[in-house]
């Protein structure tokens, strides 16, 4: 199982966004930069997933040609994920939202 850590900054600027995708791994610990200049974060039982990025999205892909898309990390990691993991599409009943920035997140305090 994969999770994928993506932490705006308040007040939000776009490239001190944090990200850190990372696996469970029973017994093993980290403890590092989640791609941004001073957020650290430790694992436990888990260890961070590297190797994926732009170059994650296939050729094919349609909206690899958006710059928005392109450079989005959650974007890249998904399509990681896909290609290397072979993850799933999302189940038939889910219903995506209609508008940008209605969409589904958690927060960590």
């Amino acid at each position: 199982m994969a999770w994928y850590l993506c932490a705006l900054p308040n007040p939000w600027k776009w490239s001190d966004n944090a990200h850190l995708a990372f696996e469970g791994a029973p017994g093993e610990q980290w403890e590092g930069a989640a791609l941004v200049p001073g957020l650290y974060v430790r694992l436990d039982n888990a260890r961070p997933i590297a190797g994926w990025g732009e170059h994650s999205i296939p050729e094919s892909e349609p909206r690899r040609k958006s710059y928005r898309f392109r450079t989005c990390r959650n974007y890249q990691f998904a399509w990681w994920l896909r290609t290397e993991r072979d993850a799933p599409d999302a189940p038939p009943e889910y219903v995506p939202p209609k508008r940008p920035g209605e969409g589904e997140q958690m927060s960590l305090m």
